[in-house]
């Protein structure tokens, strides 16, 4: 008989109160107006999944217009890299990352994506922006 020792195997996974929200800054815009679009991009977001505690990988680009606010980069980092060990879903993770950072900045608008590494044989991309298209 076989078993399937992966079956009692977890790993600690983080629930959604673990995404530091409070290390986010913001500091001001000088050029408010200016029709700016600012990117960020990173490789290196990861967070894990819900079910299995397995790590999914990410190359993240945040995309925005700024109308008085810009985010600061190191406590962008910082927020970032609290999703680490928190089990979300893909799609979520993206949506909730558009939730706090329109939150935080007040942008004109915002589109956050993510490419996930291939798992299963399927790769995924997820998009949210804000605002949601037709709401304008």
């Amino acid at each position: 008989m076989l078993t399937d020792k992966y079956a009692t195997r977890r790993y600690d996974i983080q629930d959604l109160t673990r995404i530091d929200t409070e290390v986010l800054e913001r500091i001001p815009f000088d050029y408010p107006g200016s029709a700016s679009e600012v990117t960020y991009e990173t490789d290196e977001f990861t967070s894990v999944c819900p079910w299995t505690g397995l790590p999914d990988f990410a190359r993240l680009r945040l995309t925005y217009r700024p109308r008085q606010w810009l985010v600061e980069l190191k406590s962008l980092k910082y927020y970032l890299t609290s999703f680490r060990n928190v089990g979300i879903l893909q799609e979520h993770a993206v949506n909730r990352l558009l939730q706090d950072l329109v939150a935080l900045l007040e942008p004109e608008s915002m589109v956050v994506e993510a490419w996930y590494n291939e798992r299963g044989g399927l790769r995924t991309h997820v998009r949210a922006q804000h605002p949601t298209e037709g709401s304008r």
